[in-house]
């Protein structure tokens, strides 16, 4: 009898044994892509960690469990005075958003959005000043000055990248500090209301002011959605909005494959400081009525948290600035009724941005078991 007669053809296999969990070990490593659901999943679950860890920052400092929901969601949003609160704020917002998103997708970080602000509430309030045009026309044309004075503000960060080198975080916070300085000569000397010689400009007239569509802040809201609908367009269905996303890939490859890559970066950063520009025009003419020293502080903050955390869409900064709205609101009953500090609204605002940052590490990763050797 030979060898292989004494082997059975269909011998039974022995079952696998499960590997023991001293042998089990996880590597690290880089997931190719995520679908986009995915995607808005982790994002929405890093948001709602970010709030839950500030509920209880809340409940710490004497907030009840119980009010917490009642406070950030009824009362703010189906109250009419408080949601029109939500409203007016948000307009400008998303403007600086806006202006922020479309920079950054430049490669261009554009943390010069306050001085752009300052610039184009000070083009508008010249227009008022000087009386320039007929009353009918004189809100539009304090639009036109709000985004020239925008624009020519963020020309000159451009130029220097662009030409020189210049590093644009560098040039961008510096105009900062010469636009809020030259705004102080402003409303403390030759703007300054000589009725009653407070630092601020003189009221504007009734035909100067966002006309009331809708409520107060109807109008403002409105031009801010017409924004976000150009941005969009600009972005996604437009030539330049597909060079643009060779750019943010990579710009020597832009370049090299005949992008116009330089043009690019400066058309986007030009829309971004008129863009800036309008927000500081909504502000003037629609919360203010007048030019004030301190109309811009925080917006700049908030236009760089919007467009992280809307990863620089231009329809998620638009939502992203409704609830970044809706949590000053909400921070601001906070401080009337449980006397919390704003200081608290802002550490809330810093974990949420922590916590969306941390999302970005599963995004991009992924843990694999493998068999030990």
């Amino acid at each position: 009898m030979t060898e292989a007669t004494l082997i059975p053809d269909a011998a039974p296999k022995a079952p696998a044994r499960r590997q023991p969990l001293a042998s089990r070990r996880y590597t690290l490593e880089i997931r190719q892509q995520m679908s986009m659901p995915r995607q808005a999943l982790v994002l929405g679950l890093a948001v709602l960690a970010g709030l839950a860890i500030s509920g209880l920052i809340l409940v710490a400092a004497g907030v009840p469990a119980g009010e917490l929901f009642n406070e950030f969601i009824v009362t703010t949003l189906f109250d009419l005075q408080s949601l029109q609160a939500v409203l007016f704020q948000a307009a400008p917002l998303i403007m600086i958003g806006l202006a922020a998103s479309i920079a950054f997708r430049a490669r261009f970080w554009n943390l010069g959005l306050e001085g752009q602000m300052i610039w184009g509430a000070i083009g508008a309030t010249a227009v008022s000043l000087h009386e320039i045009g007929p009353p009918a026309l004189r809100l539009p044309l304090m639009a036109i000055a709000a985004l020239a004075g925008g624009l020519l503000w963020a020309l000159g960060p451009a130029l220097l990248k662009l030409r020189l080198g210049v590093n644009e975080i560098i040039s961008t916070l510096m105009l900062n500090y010469i636009a809020s300085n030259f705004l102080l000569h402003l409303v403390y000397g030759a703007w300054k209301d000589p009725k009653d010689s407070f630092p601020y400009s003189p009221q504007f007239r009734s035909f100067e002011r966002l006309p009331e569509f809708f409520g107060p802040s109807g109008m403002a809201v409105l031009l801010a959605l017409l924004a976000m609908a150009l941005a969009w367009w600009f972005v996604q269905a437009s030539r330049a909005g597909l060079y643009l996303r060779f750019v943010n890939a990579s710009p020597r490859v832009a370049d090299a494959v005949g992008v116009p890559v330089r043009a690019i970066i400066l058309g986007t950063v030009l829309g971004s400081g008129a863009l800036a520009g309008l927000g500081g025009f909504l502000v003037a003419a629609g919360q203010e009525g007048r030019l004030t020293q301190a109309f811009y502080q925080g917006y700049g903050f908030s236009g760089i948290l919007i467009a992280f955390l809307a990863r620089n869409h231009p329809v998620a900064a638009t939502v992203v600035a409704a609830l970044v709205a809706t949590l000053f609101v909400a921070g601001r009953n906070l401080q009337v009724f449980y006397q919390i500090p704003f200081s608290m609204v802002q550490l809330i605002q810093a974990i949420v941005v922590v916590c969306v940052a941390s999302s970005d590490f599963f995004i991009r990763h992924r843990l694999r078991r493998v068999a030990a050797d």
